[in-house]
């Protein structure tokens, strides 16, 4: 079901109470992931070669104590200045954080955004903005190439879900209507959600009247929630692993996914 997005004067007072609150945050706090997707999806093949991981990462299948490195802080000088698009506050900080990362900056703020969002809603989860950089990289480098409101200038369809190459066969349950397929689901958009997933998750973050699959704002903070979801802390390494590991049941995955995150936050806290 969809949950009603907050109006654009309550997102920007919102951003305004985050932004001194994020402030001063530990150097390795895990960032949080969420609910099991209901199969193993393949994920998109990032353009990018994976980041050598730091000593100890290699153990996090059995030792998920490890934790990727927490990313800069957001300025508490940072403030809103539109209502067009709250996301829009931290064009500034998502600019700095992009030169120092080397993600596209439009992506950062979506990023960011989610995680606004979601420490607000659920404060507990400790979710940090390069936990969904690393889970978007490796599914869509960060959604290849975006618009300027956020969404891919291209749709990002994964291949048929019809049980090959290891996935589980999920036959049609959206009669193709978010990714064109009427025999078999398929993943779509940047963070490569499935259709029944992304249904039970969808979110309006930018307030644009729709929650779109297709958009990295909607789908970072629809992310944000789904690694949240079952009072998981992210703060911990056994609440960050398993969250990643919900997102695909693969321990290689969540590997992939650590050596971005904690690469991120390393670079953007430099």
């Amino acid at each position: 079901m969809k949950r009603p997005g907050a109006r654009f004067a309550t997102q920007v007072a919102v951003t305004v109470a985050l932004l001194g609150a994020l402030t001063l945050l530990a150097a390795y706090v895990v960032p949080k992931a969420g609910t099991a997707l209901p199969t193993s999806e393949p994920s998109t093949a990032s353009s990018q070669a994976p980041v050598a991981l730091p000593p100890g990462a290699e153990a996090i299948p059995g030792a998920p104590g490890v934790k990727p490195s927490q990313p800069g802080t957001f300025p508490g000088s940072q403030q809103p200045t539109t209502d067009t698009g709250a996301s829009a506050s931290l064009a500034n900080w998502a600019q700095t954080m992009g030169t120092k990362t080397g993600i596209p900056a439009r992506a950062v703020q979506a990023y960011g955004y989610a995680e606004v969002r979601v420490s607000a809603q659920l404060p507990g989860c400790h979710l940090s903005w390069t936990t969904l950089a690393g889970i978007g990289v490796v599914e869509s480098n960060h959604g290849r190439a975006l618009t300027p409101a956020g969404k891919t200038q291209t749709p990002i369809i994964g291949p048929p879900l019809d049980g090959t190459a290891g996935n589980k066969a999920i036959p049609d349950t959206d009669k193709g209507a978010l990714d064109g397929d009427t025999k078999w689901d398929r993943a779509v958009g940047p963070m490569q959600f499935i259709p029944t997933t992304w249904n039970t998750w969808k979110q309006d973050a930018d307030g644009d009247g729709q929650a779109d699959p297709q958009d990295l704002d909607d789908v970072a903070l629809a992310a944000g929630l789904y690694l949240c979801a079952g009072g998981r802390d992210l703060a911990t390494g056994r609440g960050w692993y398993d969250a990643v590991l919900s997102y695909n049941h693969l321990d290689a995955y969540v590997v992939k996914v650590y050596g971005y995150a904690d690469d991120y936050g390393r670079k953007s806290a430099a």
